[in-house]
């Protein structure tokens, strides 16, 4: 069976059940304070902006940027 591009570049997966699930971790972030405004944005990104937010969280940018703030 030929590979997946998935597969070509290191990925792995793990079988549950009939399933095969990729093995997905989210990058290390270093810790920083988050302030008052970056807790309130945090909570405006998570209901207003989802894709913003998810974006941040998986880049491992999402402390840094609220940080900032």
């Amino acid at each position: 069976m030929a590979k997946t591009i998935f597969e070509e570049m290191g990925g792995k997966y793990e079988r549950q059940g009939d399933y095969l699930i990729p093995c997905l971790t989210v990058p290390a972030e270093e810790e920083q304070a988050i302030g008052i405004w970056g807790q309130r944005h945090l909570d405006y990104l998570k209901h207003h902006c989802k894709v913003t937010y998810t974006n941040l969280l998986t880049s491992g940018r999402l402390n840094a940027y609220l940080a900032d703030i």
